[in-house]
C-alpha cells in the first residue's frame, strides 16, 4: 500500500513538472508576432462597399478584435448590415503565429465555409488571400492608419488585371476587452 501511495505521489509530482516544463518552454514569440498586430485592436465602425452576383451593394461594416491566450491569438469578428440594418455579412477569424513554420495563419469562418489562409504582415499593415478557382485569388489588403483602418479586397487572377470588388473604410470606435473580458469564474 506504501509502495502504491509513493508511485501516485511521484507520478503527480512528474505530471506537474512535465506540464510546468510545457509552459515554461512556449516560445515567446507567439505573443510578439501577434502584438505586431495591437494597431487592429478595438471596435471599429464604417462604410463598406463591393460587388457580387446580384451587383454593387453597400453596407455599414463593425469590427471588433481582441486577443486570447495571453496574447497568443488575435480574434475577429466582422459583420456587414444593410441600410436597413439587417445583418447581411458575419465572418469569424482567428490570427496566430507559427513557431514551426515561422508563418501567421489565419482560420476564417464566413457563410459555411472555412479555411486556414495565407497572412502577412505589411510596413502599412497586412495582406491575406484566399483560393477563388483555378488560377485566381482574393487579395486582401489591409491598410491601419492610427484609429483608420481600409480593407480592399481584389480578384486577382492569372494573365488578368486585378478587379476591386470590395473595400471598406473604417474608424475606431472605442478599445475592446474583448474576447478575453467575461471569462467564466470559479
Amino acid at each position: 500500500m506504501f509502495k502504491a501511495i509513493i508511485c501516485a505521489a511521484a507520478f503527480a509530482v512528474l505530471s506537474v513538472s512535465a506540464v510546468q516544463a510545457q509552459e515554461s518552454a512556449k516560445p515567446a514569440t507567439n505573443a510578439a508576432a501577434i502584438a505586431k498586430l495591437n494597431g487592429m485592436k478595438g471596435v471599429w465602425k464604417g462604410e463598406a462597399q463591393g460587388f457580387n452576383q446580384s451587383g454593387p451593394f453597400k453596407l455599414t461594416q463593425t469590427e471588433r478584435v481582441g486577443t486570447m491566450l495571453g496574447g497568443d491569438v488575435l480574434v475577429i469578428e466582422g459583420r456587414g448590415y444593410d441600410p436597413t440594418g439587417t445583418l447581411q455579412f458575419n465572418a469569424f477569424a482567428i490570427l496566430s503565429w507559427s513557431n514551426e513554420k515561422q508563418k501567421y495563419e489565419l482560420q476564417a469562418y464566413n457563410a459555411g465555409r472555412s479555411g486556414t489562409f495565407k497572412f502577412d504582415l505589411t510596413p502599412t499593415g497586412a495582406v491575406w488571400e484566399l483560393p477563388a478557382g483555378p488560377n485566381a485569388r482574393v487579395v486582401n489588403t489591409i491598410t491601419l492608419s492610427g484609429d483608420t483602418w481600409q480593407e480592399v479586397q481584389e480578384y486577382v487572377a492569372e494573365g488578368q488585371p486585378a478587379r476591386k470588388i470590395f473595400e471598406m473604410n473604417l474608424k475606431r470606435v472605442s478599445e475592446t476587452e474583448w474576447p478575453a473580458a467575461g471569462a467564466v469564474m470559479p
